[in-house]
């Protein structure tokens, strides 16, 4: 076989390497010699726009609670500590459903494609959403909540590979942190939404069921957006598809040549990738991957707890703080402004710093800020924690977005994904369940001692374990 036919076709791009010799190999190293120019932003930009829906359907949760409860539909609080009728119960379904599509379905994107996946879990979201909105009692809620989170759970550990394998090297940081932004936007649209809407009815529908609907309607509508999108062509040399993936890098050269203005440099020395097969569940307990499992099993069942522990409860924690349910929706909107603020500030650190270590200090951030907040009653200060808190947990999730993806090889990323994601839904489910009890009992200060334990696991599991891989190829991090 001669080297790509159309190698010649832009004066700007080098000759590709004879794919007879390093198929797979070749293709990867082409995508990592790639400038940063404005068409892999855009791509990113495409992948993310799906993501933005998906957070806002996990972000709402918190928000349109205080609704739900006013509506008589569910209850703030339940007497046993696992009760379906309430806050918690609605947070838990959610977080099942998330387990599923992780744990489940998380080998679906390694075995059909990273870009079908993305698109048949969109549309499920979609769906299932719309479905959701007009439920009148808690267990038909509950069951399409549930639904609904297994379409999310899936789109989240696809979102993440995908970004990682379009983008060279040099840029993961802050393509990562660059979708976290475009994703978390949704936070304030689904807090300004919610405090218009939830305390009213409009046209006899509680306010709570449009901004579910909200949602459902944008995600058809990214769903045509997004056909844009490429299939990773990583995925596709390893399924050995490499004339698709050859044409697809190809074209992406010849953009980023342009854009750029001038020659490309010569693809890196090649890391060989072996022979696609069908990767065992097996493989991932053996050497380097099981350590690597077991600390992001850990890491993501602790970090979901304190995470979504606050995320989800900001409105009923400052309720609990003596404030009134308007204004903590209001107050909660200002809050809800540092989710996609944090991951644009992360874009000037996210490839200088060890993102390990960032994941540590952000951490460290919410323990010591989140005392506070259970301590304080003023509104000011109470915001001003609460932005600090955001912008220290959106710290940590762009962060560990990149760095477990990167952990792992291209045909078993999406597996390895769902399976370190489902210990943080089963966190992220038993959260709701953990700060309703302290809320209860210990009160808001009480919340945070939880939640202070929760992130104290997550700085020594990932400071004390956790490998560094800035700046490294995803073949030299799973050779």
């Amino acid at each position: 076989m001669q080297p790509s036919a159309t190698a010649d076709s832009h004066p700007l791009v080098p000759p590709v390497i004879d794919v007879d010799t390093t198929p797979r190999a070749a293709i990867a190293a082409r995508i990592d010699r790639l400038p940063i120019t404005r068409h892999l932003w855009m791509l990113v930009f495409l992948v993310s726009l799906g993501g933005f829906f998906e957070v806002y359907d996990l972000i709402f949760t918190g928000y349109i609670a205080p609704g739900m409860a006013k509506s008589g539909l569910l209850q703030t609080t339940t007497h046993a500590f696992f009760g379906f009728t309430g806050i918690a119960g609605f947070i838990a379904a959610t977080f099942a459903g998330l387990f599923i599509g992780t744990f489940g379905l998380g080998w679906t994107p390694d075995r059909y494609g990273r870009r079908a996946v993305f698109t048949v879990s969109l549309l499920w979201y979609s769906i299932g959403s719309a479905i959701m909105a007009f439920q009148t009692t808690p267990e038909n809620l509950m069951l399409w909540r549930f639904i609904t989170g297994i379409g999310v759970g899936v789109e989240i550990v696809t979102i993440d590979s995908y970004v990682t394998e379009l983008v060279p090297q040099h840029m993961r940081g802050r393509a990562m942190a660059f979708n976290q932004c475009v994703m978390f936007a949704a936070a304030p649209v689904a807090a300004i939404l919610s405090y218009w809407l939830v305390p009213t009815t409009v046209a006899g529908m509680d306010g709570w069921r449009i901004v579910v609907l909200a949602g459902s309607v944008g995600a058809v509508l990214v769903w045509f957006i997004r056909r844009a999108v490429p299939e990773s062509p990583r995925w596709l040399a390893m399924h050995d598809r490499i004339e698709e993936g050859d044409r697809i890098v190809r074209a992406i050269e010849i953009i980023v040549a342009r854009q750029s203005g001038r020659p490309l440099p010569p693809p890196p020395p090649v890391i060989e990738q072996p022979v696609h097969r069908r990767a065992s569940l097996a493989e991932l307990w053996e050497p380097p991957y099981r350590s690597r499992l077991i600390m992001l099993i850990v890491f993501n069942f602790c970090q979901a707890i304190g995470y979504y522990g606050f995320a989800n409860w900001v409105p009923t924690l400052l309720i609990g703080q003596g404030i009134t349910v308007t204004k903590s929706l209001l107050y909660s909107f200002i809050i809800a402004f540092a989710l996609p603020i944090g991951p644009l500030l992360a874009m000037a650190f996210a490839d200088r710093i060890q993102r390990k270590y960032l994941i540590v200090a952000g951490a460290l951030v919410v323990i010591v800020c989140g005392l506070i907040f259970g301590q304080v009653k003023a509104a000011l200060p109470l915001i001003a924690l609460g932005v600090l808190i955001s912008f220290a947990g959106q710290t940590i999730s762009v962060c560990y977005h990149a760095y477990q993806a990167e952990l792992f090889p291209t045909a078993v990323r999406c597996r390895a994904n769902g399976i370190v994601y489902s210990a943080s839904r089963v966190g992220a489910m038993m959260s709701g369940f953990l700060i309703a009890f302290l809320l209860r009992d210990f009160g808001v200060s009480g919340v945070f001692v939880g939640i202070t334990a929760c992130m104290l696991a997550v700085a020594i599991s990932i400071g004390m374990f956790g490998p560094k891989t800035n700046g490294l190829r995803l073949e030299e991090l799973n050779h």
